[in-house]
């Protein structure tokens, strides 16, 4: 993926996919009809599994299926923990010798108890369990598969249920110690408990269902076995991530045993992560597994003299809006000749007072790999670490980092895989499904191209690369990668691909190859008949949502009939890439050939 803070940002709305694990929506679905008929219900009453759609908040394309399915859209909340007598379920207990008790209503009721067993992992990393009484899907946080648990539903949206998990009675398969001590608490990833080889495979399976169910793409199929590619694990499974970004905050996150000791003022204050749910408690963090340790090193000398009264340094107030040190990010690369570590630190703050980060940049400065210390200023009240204005307190302006031969210089606020190391992998992969002449022939034509990474990889194997990208600093970022490696044949143009005019493409000729590496929403309508229309012989589409991505794959080879939309593209292969683990996130390569 490569475009600016596209990993980092997912905002406050958590799409959910329960088609990544329909087995249980079935049994759902098949009871439900049951159900109804027998009782003499109207069906209208029934939610519409058939043809949905949704308008998503953040510029989703209407999806389609015709799949017995759902789509749902959720704000992240986190419910306060319930009384002991609470954790008894409602509808069933932990004793099994105890006969069911069939529930009061089909649909379970918000803050009921129920025991569940989670099944498979769903997007987002969400648990997808089913009622064992009538298979009703619930979702819950941090459940694994083969746990059984109780769980009081949080949130009920009428073809699904959330819940939060109270209490486990049996633990998930494959459980293994979370090196982490704030694993439990933090939500950045949230499956360090569950062995790494577990986490591939519901990776994997998850990307599978997802194609079947969402692109309408048929496992029965005899080619379908060698589209789908086993999924690439991570060598590396922590200290893999060469960018973290920590707040400052006024109020320190406490689990509900320790809020009694809770002491206010500088006391309350914290540097780390938010709490999942939470935009104003943040989890202090003194050292994160998954950064490099030399971030680890800055942190720490941080977090040991940040909350010195005689410095006069205060944490942003999200809620009164006042204080002076919002975000520490801190960046690592390596440099380019010696491969040592590089480390960027980039203090955001309020307003632009240098003299008060002065003592911290003293301190920092000593360590031997940093060699740059950044002020952003963000005088607005939102929580982008981006600023409006840019100062070097000490060092470069950028750091460096080399990737597949090219070397990149990164900024404090430009976009850089942040997995260096699998990013080889996944460049690579992109590489293969390019299938390069070899004689410097072909066009790339090269959207959301970032700062060039993948464009620039390939440029000397091609004849001319044409990347487009819409942040201004990703545009610069790729020109001057483009010109400190020496390389003529890439041009970059800023430009809106959600917002293509009908004379998009009149500055560059008819590509050979295009790579598409979209955020988050996907591709967006415009976008994808533009490229049916433009009838590329070979097209890579690169995805870190693989619902999205999936959604993409059926238009770009099935078409869409109410929109009067041919396919002209066949799925060659789809690689699942494990970027990130212990969370969530999987990346995608997809090979489509024009038919």
């Amino acid at each position: 993926m490569t475009q600016s803070n596209k990993k980092e940002n997912d905002g406050k709305t958590l799409y959910l996919y329960a088609k990544n694990q329909l087995t249980p929506f079935f049994l759902f679905f098949s009871f439900a009809a049951s159900f109804f008929a027998n009782t003499g219900t109207a069906m209208a009453v029934l939610p519409n599994y058939g043809f949905r759609r949704l308008n998503s908040l953040l510029g989703f394309q209407k999806y389609r299926t015709t799949s017995p399915s759902f789509y749902c859209c959720a704000s992240l909340s986190v419910e306060k923990k319930s009384k002991d007598e609470e954790l008894q379920p409602s509808i069933s207990t932990s004793n099994r010798s105890t006969p069911k008790t069939k529930p009061s209503s089909f649909f379970p009721k918000k803050n009921q108890t129920l025991e569940l067993v989670c099944e498979s992992l769903g997007f987002k990393g969400k648990g997808v369990c089913k009622v064992e009484e009538t298979g009703f899907v619930v979702m819950c946080d941090r459940a694994l598969p083969g746990e059984r648990f109780i769980g009081r539903v949080t949130r009920k949206k009428g073809s699904y249920a959330e819940v939060q998990k109270l209490k486990t009675i049996t633990p998930h398969n494959d459980l293994v110690e979370a090196p982490c001590e704030y694993a439990s608490a933090c939500g950045g990833c949230k499956t360090q408990n569950l062995s790494y080889e577990a986490q591939v495979r519901a990776k994997e399976q998850q990307v599978h269902e997802l194609v079947i169910h969402v692109g309408n793409f048929s496992a029965n199929d005899p080619q379908f076995a060698n589209v789908m590619k086993p999924i690439v694990p991570c060598d590396i499974q922590f200290n893999y991530r060469n960018k973290m970004e920590f707040s400052f905050g006024t109020l320190k996150w406490l689990p509900v045993e320790e809020l009694h000791e809770r002491q206010g003022g500088v006391n309350d204050y914290a540097l780390g992560l938010h709490a999942p749910g939470f935009f104003d408690k943040v989890l202090n963090v003194q050292k994160c597994l998954l950064q490099s340790e030399a971030a680890n090193t800055v942190l720490a000398v941080v977090q040991d003299c940040w909350r010195d009264p005689e410095l006069g340094l205060s944490p942003y107030c999200v809620h009164k809006h006042v204080g002076f040190l919002k975000h520490l990010m801190l960046r690592t690369g390596s440099d380019a000749k010696t491969g040592s570590p590089e480390l960027m630190v980039n203090f955001v703050t309020s307003s632009y007072k240098p003299e008060l980060l002065q003592p911290l940049v003293d301190k920092i400065s000593s360590i031997s790999e940093v060699v740059s210390i950044i002020n952003n200023v963000n005088t607005s009240v939102g929580n982008t670490s981006v600023g409006e204005a840019e100062y070097i307190l000490y060092g470069k302006s950028s750091i460096s980092e080399v990737l597949r031969g090219i070397t990149f210089q990164i900024s404090a606020n430009s976009f850089f895989q942040t997995n260096t190391y699998q990013a080889e992998v996944l460049y690579r992969l992109i590489e293969e499904c390019a299938g390069l002449r070899g004689d410097g022939s072909e066009v790339v034509l090269d959207l959301f191209c970032g700062t060039g990474t993948i464009g620039l990889t390939l440029a000397k194997k091609v004849k001319h690369v044409y990347g487009y990208e819409m942040v201004p600093q990703s545009i610069s970022d790729a020109r001057r990668n483009a010109e400190n490696n020496g390389i003529s044949n890439a041009t970059f143009i800023r430009g809106d691909l959600n917002k293509i005019s009908d004379n998009f493409g009149d500055q560059f000729p008819r590509p050979d190859i295009v790579i598409s590496d979209p955020n988050r929403p996907g591709m967006h309508l415009k976008l994808i008949k533009y490229l049916l229309k433009l009838r590329a012989p070979r097209l890579i589409y690169v995805s870190c949502n693989p619902a999205t991505c999936a959604r993409d794959l059926d238009y770009l080879c099935h078409g869409l009939e109410e929109k009067n939309i041919k396919g002209c593209y066949k799925l060659k292969s789809l690689q699942p890439v494990d970027m990130f683990p212990h969370t969530p996130h999987i990346e995608c390569v997809c090979l489509l050939e024009l038919e």
